[in-house]
């Protein structure tokens, strides 16, 4: 039952960090480093977290903007 349960957390995170990029990508903004923590995932049961990575100046800036 927890296999189950950590592969469905892992699968809805996939789908969460996609469901961002092409909101993102919408936005005119880029994270290149935008992925899964694969710490997170190493762990028995899994539990994962959202890497967002290191950006430019020029795309925090724009983050920011968005956000406002």
């Amino acid at each position: 039952m927890e296999a189950r349960h950590s592969a469905l957390c892992v699968e809805e995170a996939e789908v969460v960090v996609e469901e961002l990029r092409a909101a993102l990508v919408k936005a005119g903004i880029t994270l290149p480093s935008l992925g899964l923590d694969p710490v997170s995932l190493a762990r028995e049961a899994p539990c994962p977290l959202v890497e967002l990575g290191r950006c430019s100046l020029e795309t925090a800036q724009r983050l920011a903007a968005a956000l406002r």
